[in-house]
C-alpha cells in the first residue's frame, strides 16, 4: 500500500487569468473578516481557546489565528478533543504543527483532552455503537476540559455549507451555563457587530469560517501554501464498505461478514472518528486537482462521508444542542 505524499506537489508557474485574480481578492476579504472577528474575541472574552482537529479547516483556522497577532505569539492555547480512534497521518501532523520552529521557538500551547480519559474516570461510559465510533463521547469530554481551563470562548473551524445545523449558528454561539445551545436564543449580528458579553458559567463558541466555503478553504491552502496531512491527497488504502461509505481497514474499524476489503485510490475530504470518517474515490494528488474535484462535488464533505450525520435529519443539531463542537 502506498500513500499520499506530505504536501501537493509543486506546481508549475502559469499567467495570472483575471479568475485568479478575482478568487484572490475574493479569499483576502474573507481572511480579512476572519482575522477581525479572532482579534474582537481576544478584545471582548477573557480566556479563549482554539479547537484543533488537525484537519483543513482547523488548520486554516490556525493560520489566521497566527496572522491576526503577529510577531506575537498566539494569546492562547489550542485544544484537540481526541477520541483515541484517529488517523495516524493526523496524530503525526498535530504534533508536528506544534512543535518549536526558528519563527515560534517555544512553539505553540496544545492541550488534548483524551475521551479515553473520560472513559477511564468514569465520566463517561465506553460507547455501545456497532460501528466503536466515540464521536458522541467527545461533548463530555469537550465541556469537562472547557471547564477545567477556565476558557469562556472557544474558535471552532465550523462552515455554514457543511450542514444544515451549521448554517442555523450565528458566528457568535452562546451557550450556557451548561454548555448547551438553544437555537433560538442567538443574537442579532447587523453590520459584523458582534456582542460578546455572558454571564458567569456562560461561554461561546466563536466560528471565524462561517462564511468559507469548502473551495474557499482550498484555495486558501493554496494561496499560502499550507501544509496538510497525507490523507487529503489520493493514494492507495485498504478500505471495505458499509452503508454506502468508504472505511479504512485499521486497528478500529475492521470489515464484518460480507464485507469485501479492496484497495482503491482514495482521498479524505474531512477529518474525523476514524471508524465512521469515510473516504471517497480520487486520483487528485494536487491542489488544484481538488479544488477541480470538489467544484463538480454535489454533495457536501459531511454528508457524503461522515456516517454519524447519516443517523437522523437532525443529527448534528441534536448533538450541538448537547454542548457538541
Amino acid at each position: 500500500m502506498t500513500t499520499a505524499p506530505q504536501t501537493a506537489a509543486p506546481q508549475a508557474a502559469a499567467p495570472q487569468t483575471t479568475d485568479d485574480i478575482d478568487h484572490v481578492t475574493a479569499i483576502r476579504v474573507l481572511e480579512a473578516e476572519s482575522v477581525h472577528i479572532i482579534r474582537e474575541v481576544v478584545a471582548e472574552l477573557e480566556r479563549p481557546v482554539l479547537l484543533f482537529s488537525g484537519g483543513k479547516d482547523s488548520i486554516v483556522l490556525l493560520r489566521l489565528a497566527e496572522k491576526a497577532f503577529r510577531p506575537a505569539p498566539l494569546p492562547f492555547p489550542i485544544m484537540h478533543v481526541d477520541t483515541g480512534h484517529n488517523f495516524g497521518e493526523v496524530i503525526e501532523f498535530r504534533d508536528r504543527r506544534v512543535a518549536p520552529t526558528a519563527d515560534n521557538p517555544d512553539g505553540i500551547e496544545l492541550i488534548v483532552a483524551s475521551v479515553q480519559e473520560s472513559i477511564d474516570s468514569g465520566r463517561v461510559a465506553e460507547s455501545t455503537d456497532p460501528s466503536g465510533s466515540r464521536n458522541r463521547l467527545q461533548t463530555r469530554t469537550l465541556l469537562d476540559a472547557l471547564e477545567k481551563g477556565g476558557f469562556d470562548a472557544a474558535f471552532g473551524g465550523a462552515r455554514r455549507d457543511e450542514e444544515r445545523a451549521r448554517a442555523k449558528e450565528r458566528i457568535f454561539s452562546f451557550r450556557d451555563e451548561f454548555g448547551q445551545w438553544d437555537p433560538r436564543a442567538q443574537r442579532p449580528e447587523p453590520w459584523s457587530l458582534y456582542n460578546g458579553r455572558i454571564r458567569r458559567g456562560e461561554s461561546v463558541r466563536v466560528f471565524p469560517l462561517s462564511n468559507w466555503t469548502e473551495t474557499d478553504i482550498w484555495r486558501y491552502i493554496e494561496l499560502e501554501n499550507l501544509e496538510l496531512p497525507s490523507i487529503y491527497f489520493a493514494g492507495e488504502r485498504e478500505v471495505f464498505e458499509r452503508d454506502g461509505i468508504l472505511l479504512s481497514v485499521s486497528e478500529f474499524s475492521q470489515p464484518r461478514d460480507g464485507e469485501e476489503v479492496t484497495t482503491e485510490w482514495v482521498r479524505y475530504r474531512t477529518v474525523g472518528d476514524l471508524t465512521i470518517t469515510g473516504a471517497v474515490r480520487s486520483r487528485a494528488t494536487t491542489i488544484p486537482e481538488i479544488i477541480a474535484e470538489i467544484s463538480e462535488a454535489t454533495v457536501s464533505e459531511r454528508g457524503e462521508t461522515r456516517a454519524d450525520d447519516r443517523t437522523s435529519s437532525a443529527a448534528m443539531e441534536d448533538r450541538k444542542r448537547e454542548g457538541y463542537f
